[in-house]
């Protein structure tokens, strides 16, 4: 998966197209993000001890991995590996495939 955490995304499939927001968690055994103010539901909960009130709740809901694209600056890329070195110090290191450039 070529999204972690921090990352600024834009939703590109969905209810929240358009919409751009930062990684707060990613989900690789399902290969879904979580993103800060996307997907957001409301959940009800109740009241933990006898005096205190229930409350509704939102979350934001994770999304597929597929549905998002990666953001440099405001522009939508497409994410890529390069590796530098070599032999012992050799680095896998993220790019954006159209400049190339270090994400």
């Amino acid at each position: 998966m070529k999204i972690r955490k921090g990352d600024t995304v834009k939703v590109i499939a969905g209810k929240d197209k358009g919409k751009t927001g930062t990684v707060l968690m990613t989900l690789k055994e399902t290969e879904q993000v979580v993103i800060e103010g996307i997907n957001e539901v409301k959940r009800h909960q109740k009241n933990r001890r006898t005096r205190s009130q229930g409350q509704i709740i939102e979350k934001s809901m994770p999304i597929h991995v597929s549905n998002v694209s990666l953001m440099e600056g405001d522009k939508v890329v497409r994410a890529g590996y390069t590796i530098e070195g070599e032999g012992e110090k050799r680095k896998k290191i993220r790019t954006a495939r159209p400049s190339g450039k270090k994400i």
